[in-house]
């Protein structure tokens, strides 16, 4: 019955017999295409039935969407008045329910027809629609049609974005109507547009400019849970942009940074508006509210967490872990995870308010199945154990302590390894000592604890070893299961080592005070003396370093074995027999016996950080036993006066200088030791308490630096550095090492202390030095060491000189970093001054180096080149002179020179390996150093012993074909190229090659333009001109500066040689489009340096094609306005010569810019005495090439 009503719909009977035969479809039920279409744009079909045809039509499409679609396919015609048939339903829909079905199968026909020309047919529909709608009611329609195309058909959002841009205005329009039914509509449209990258660029703008503000005020008064859905997903899809998070939080925080305690204010800020959908009581509400949360803190939580922190939104995170639904739990883990990163989380409490939460749903969770969620969990309650502040305490009753242990040991009995190594991790963080010290320490739950983590280690297994080839699916499954236990052991041992700073030793030590006074209580008293005695030999095994140390830890046990079962002492009163001197007049071997016991005590409890003593009184305390000490001349043994020093270390802040009476105790038993390290620590205090006083830096602080640095770890800090140059900031350096460069800011003497180590000291040692001076002078610009280093790098200069031969410098780890220091050093002289012996000699043998080097070498030459570079630039006119006659007198640097300037040639080669950027920085050194000398030989006329030999085609080459040459090696070419454009190509240090062109090959005879010009040819000079100005657009600064005075000295040349071609070339139309391409449109933009020695070339030159009186004008307007005294020298330099070459006569100009010419020039030249004392760095370093930036600008 009901498949033969369908029938009955689908081929209509009174409209059939007219339809061509093709349109049916023998389906089951069968269907006429014609019969459907018609009845639907029947007028008097009723409602009822054109519902019920157009319900049974979607089922048919549903399940026989391939043949229906081909039918259609046919003929375009129908198709189109398909679609407006079913436009046409949603015009006279009623009520939304009636909207539903047409726009459904609308949806399906676009999306299974897959035609471009049918999507925009709908698009133009419902653009047209929008445009007509009387109210924006009438556009609900729409807006629902083009959000589910958009969710159909891939890529629609672009085009609605890019093709139909103006629908923007519809969709603003629709979010200020006050219907929540089409702002619903509208955010899920928006929503997919969005979803899009490519729609969410273009839409960037109007997002920041319009939509923002508007779509916050619309969440935030949301009352539908249809709005609020489909607003929460347009906030999700923003929120994966880093961009439009910060929009968002811009308009929604006042006030970013952690130290504004201002309450946020406001109906519409973002923060307020999630803590409003915290707190309904709608689960998926909820979950997206924290989601969204998650979303912002994840793109920089130190940025955005503190507006959340003020709007107490962890609290009500916290008060949601009470709820049972695992999504919503899992959501609340990550957010909270995310605000442990931000201090203000743990500074405001939020912790001490929602530990108990944490903790109940941690006990409430691990009953259920579901890993995942259990080591999120365990991983936030780590956090938090983790970062909370030590003044803070955590657990504020026993109770919570109590359940917080007994968590964590259900959790480690956990059969999943992976949740069990979580909660061991836990373990290690709850075991810190201020968790547990107040409320007193829970003994009995901490015993359960640890047997628990002891039985679950006893519980693994390591897989068996197969000795046959395993498949490599195998083989990773069975590396990832013995990674796993690898981990949990590894977080085993880290509990167990923070355990034994629980105040055990503490706890043992009153014990023994309480109940183990004269015979009492012989089993405790020795269970506690047992311990002692194995923690204090623990501690002295694991501090040593690969030496044998059996006779001490023989003398160790017996002195432990003697005298822990006597020293029943309280805190005072251990204190007090520190403090004691035995009778001269008696043997009195027990006191000090006890006194060495009781400070291997003090020392291994103040290691493990249980400083149950005060440091101020124990420092007192240890004074007064050296004191002693001295008195009785008694030298303890050096396991013992290892814990006196460490300890004295460690309390020295909180002590008083030690006067000369008890450094005369520490330096008589330190010369009474056979070797330091024997009563060495490597600790920082340690390094800070002997570098602290100068009677022990003197006699005893070479050896300890050697100590310290043959024990510390640098692969860290060279990585670090090698990233930090790649990057702006400071690198994260290790604790010790950040302590050992404040030690060498505020102590120069201990400069000299690592000087003489680099001389003294082993290979690795010396290395480790030279790493640690290097990275003292880059972070300490300010500390004025130079004249204290220079004098000693020369005698260590020699000495590895010395030590190495010409076959072994490249094997040489130190010398590269010597240099590079040696340059450091030098770069510090921001002045020019005159050099004196000691830098004659450096110069001299650093020249040698490099010419005992290859090519090849580059970590020896480049620190060398740019050494070299300095003494020729950073000097005196005197010194200079005598500079220049060292380098040029060197035959095998010349060599070297040339060498290494041939490779520019071979790079890059398509066959070859590209050149990494130390070989780049090698070559710009090489091509300034050589620019340098062939400057200064021709100023000075100096002796020349080799010449150079270059190819002019191939230098000019390197700058016309550059193939993305870095700027500044095109730099260094340039200045080279100008050195020899100004000395006519003719220099006693170079020989120039001039290789025959396949043009002039052809041509017998030169031209008389490029005779004129030789040895350039005419298209060698032009091509030069268009690279040069093409590098001009790149908008370098260093490249700008170099290519306009490269334009100029090129001009220079050509006016002399050849003056038609010069003007040819100045007046090129193209150098006008040049000139206003680098002018960026703002405030003073004549007024850059580069843009006023281009202006004034053309001046020069009477290009008035190029420069009117309309850009005269304006930059004297700009130079009249701007504030003279504040401009860059480079940029009041060029302004000065742009206005005497207006002053000369060069062009013409108006009777009132006379005035102005010569009052802004009387200006600068006041200005130019004012700054002539002045002496700003010329010298700078970019990318470890010494750069002379008056050498670039002269």
């Amino acid at each position: 019955m009901e498949a033969a009503a369908e029938a009955g719909l689908l081929v209509c009977e009174r409209l059939h017999a007219r339809h061509d035969p093709r349109w049916l479809l023998l389906l089951p039920p069968p269907l006429c295409l014609a019969c459907v279409i018609e009845t639907l744009g029947d007028s008097s079909a009723s409602l009822v039935r054109k519902k019920h045809v157009l319900s049974c039509f979607r089922d048919v499409l549903a399940w026989h969407a391939v043949p229906v679609i081909q039918l259609l396919a046919q003929d375009e015609r129908v198709c189109v008045h398909f679609i407006g048939t079913l436009f046409g339903m949603l015009h006279t829909a009623e009520d939304s329910s009636a909207l539903d079905l047409p726009t459904e199968v609308l949806v399906r026909l676009v999306a299974e027809l897959k035609l471009e020309q049918y999507v925009h047919c709908v698009l133009d529909e419902s653009q047209k629609e929008l445009s007509k709608a009387a109210t924006m009611r009438g556009s609900l329609s729409m807006f629902n049609l083009l959000g589910k195309l958009a969710d159909a058909i891939p890529g629609l959002a672009d085009i609605l974005v890019i093709e139909h841009g103006n629908l923007m205005e519809h969709l603003l329009a629709g979010l200020m109507y006050p219907n929540e039914g089409v702002k619903a509509a509208v955010c899920y449209l928006y929503g997919k547009l969005y979803s899009s990258p490519i729609s969410s660029e273009r839409l960037s703008v109007h997002f920041t400019e319009r939509l923002c503000d508007l779509f916050l005020a619309t969440l935030g008064n949301a009352q539908t849970k249809e709005l609020q859905v489909n607003c929460m997903g347009l906030l999700k899809e923003l929120l994966n942009s880093d961009h439009f998070v910060s929009v968002i939080m811009s308009n929604s925080r006042r006030g970013a940074d952690s130290e504004n305690t201002e309450l946020l204010e406001g109906e519409n800020l973002l923060p307020l508006v999630l803590k409003k959908l915290l707190l309904s009581r709608d689960e998926m509400l909820q979950v997206a509210s924290v989601q969204c949360m998650t979303a912002v803190l994840v793109h920089s939580p130190i940025k955005y967490a503190p507006a959340f922190i003020h709007a107490d939104i962890p609290e009500f995170l916290f008060e949601c872990l009470f709820c049972t639904s695992e999504i919503l739990l899992w959501s609340v883990y990550c957010c909270l995870l995310l605000l442990t990163e931000e201090r203000l989380f743990f500074s405001k409490c939020h912790t001490v308010y929602g530990i108990e939460s944490v903790v109940r749903s941690l006990k409430g969770i691990l009953q259920l199945n579901n890993v995942e969620l259990h080591k999120q969990g365990l991983l936030l309650f780590t956090e938090i154990l983790k970062r909370q502040p030590v003044e803070i305490k955590l657990f504020s009753n026993l109770a919570m302590c109590k359940d917080a242990i007994g968590v964590l040991v259900e959790a480690v009995k956990c059969p999943v390894l992976e949740v069990a190594a979580e909660a061991v991790k836990a373990v290690a963080a709850i075991l810190r000592k201020d968790h547990l010290s107040c409320p007193p320490v829970q003994y009995v739950e901490l015993q359960k604890l640890i047997e628990t983590m002891l039985k679950r280690c006893a519980d693994l297994s390591l897989p068996p070893i197969n000795r046959r080839p395993a498949s490599h699916l195998g083989h990773s499954t069975q590396n990832k299961a013995v990674l796993r236990q690898g981990q949990f052991l590894l977080s085993t041992v880290e509990g167990f080592r923070n355990a034994s700073s629980s105040s055990f030793i503490r706890l043992a030590l009153e014990l023994k005070a309480k109940f183990c006074t004269g015979q009492s209580n012989p089993a405790l008293n020795q269970a506690c003396s047992s311990f002692l005695y194995t923690m204090c030999l623990s501690l002295h095994s694991a501090a040593e370093k690969m030496e044998d140390s059996s006779q001490q830890e023989r003398e160790m046990s017996e002195l432990l074995q003697r005298s822990l079962p006597q020293l029943n002492c309280s805190v005072p009163e251990s204190l007090t027999l520190l403090s004691e001197t035995p009778d001269p007049f008696c043997s009195d071997e027990a006191l000090r016996s006890h006194q060495y016991c009781l400070l291997l005590l003090l020392y291994c409890a103040y290691a493990l950080e249980d400083r149950f003593v005060p440091e101020a009184e124990l420092f007192s305390a240890i004074r007064n036993f050296l004191l002693s000490v001295q008195d009785q001349g008694d030298c303890p043994p050096p396991y013992v006066f290892r814990a006196v020093l460490y300890l004295l270390a460690v309390c020295q802040d909180k002590g008083e200088a030690l006067d000369s009476s008890p450094l005369c105790a520490i330096r008589r038993v330190l010369e009474n030791t056979s070797d330091l390290s024997l009563v060495y620590i490597h600790h920082p205090v340690l390094l800070k308490f002997f570098l602290r006083y100068s009677e022990l830096m003197g006699r005893f602080g070479r050896r300890i630096l050697q100590l310290w640095f043959s024990w510390e770890d640098y692969s860290q800090i060279e990585t670090e550095d090698a990233v930090s140059g790649l990057s702006s900031g400071l690198p994260d350096y290790p604790n010790s090492f950040t302590t050992l460069l404040h030690i060498l800011k505020g102590n120069s003497s201990v400069l000299l202390i690592l000087l003489d180590l680099v001389c003294l000291s082993t290979t690795e040692v010396a290395h480790k030095v030279l790493v640690t001076l290097s990275m003292f002078l880059k972070r300490n610009e300010d500390v004025v060491v130079c004249d204290l280093l220079r004098s000693q790098f020369l005698q260590i200069l020699q000495k590895l000189l010395v030590e190495s031969s010409s076959t072994t410098l490249q094997a040489s780890k130190n010398l590269p970093l010597l240099l590079r220091l040696l340059f450091l050093v030098q770069l510090r002289n921001e002045a020019e001054r005159e050099l004196d012996s000691t830098d004659f000699k450096l110069l001299h043998h650093v020249s040698n180096l490099c010419g005992k080097c290859r090519p090849g070498d580059v970590e020896l030459l480049q620190p060398s080149l740019n050494f070299l570079y300095w003494s020729l630039h950073q000097t005196t006119t005197c010194s200079q002179q005598r500079v220049v006659a060292v380098l040029l007198s060197s035959v095998p640097l010349l060599e070297l020179l040339q060498k290494v300037l041939e490779l520019t040639w071979m790079w890059p080669c398509r066959s070859g390996p590209a050149l990494s950027s130390s070989e780049e920085a090698l070559l710009c050194s090489a091509w300034l150093l050589t620019a340098s000398l062939l400057v200064h030989q021709h100023r000075y006329n100096s002796e020349v012993h080799q010449m150079i030999s270059l190819d002019v085609e191939k230098v000019l080459n390197a700058v016309i074909f550059r193939r993305k040459k870095p700027a500044l090696l095109l730099v260094s070419i340039l200045q080279f190229l100008r050195a020899i454009l100004r000395q006519n190509f003719s220099s006693s240090l170079l020989v120039l090659v001039v290789q025959p062109t396949a043009q002039s090959r052809m041509e017998p005879s030169l031209s008389e333009d490029d005779a004129s010009l030789y040895p350039l040819a005419t298209w060698q000079v032009l091509s030069l001109v268009v690279s040069l100005q093409n590098l001009l657009v790149q908008k370098d600064l260093l490249l700008s500066q170099t290519v306009v005075a490269c334009l100029e000295v090129l001009m220079e040349y050509l006016h002399k040689r050849n003056q038609g071609i010069a003007l040819h070339v100045v007046s090129q139309p193209w150098n006008r489009l040049l000139l206003f391409t680098l002018l960026d449109g703002g405030e003073n933009s004549f007024l850059r340096p580069e843009i006023l020695r281009l202006m004034t070339l053309f001046v020069r030159y009477r290009s008035s094609n190029i420069i009117s009186q309309s850009e005269i004008s304006q930059i004297l307007q700009e130079a009249a306005k701007a504030k003279l005294a504040e401009l860059p020298g480079a940029t009041s330099h060029a302004l000065r010569l742009f206005l005497l070459q207006l002053q000369n006569g060069s062009c013409e100009r108006e009777p009132a810019q006379e005035g102005t010419i010569q009052t802004l020039l009387e200006s600068l030249q006041a200005r130019t005495r004012i700054r002539t004392h002045l002496s700003p760095q010329d010298m700078v370093c970019l990318g470890g090439v010494a750069v002379s930036l008056s050498h670039i600008a002269d």
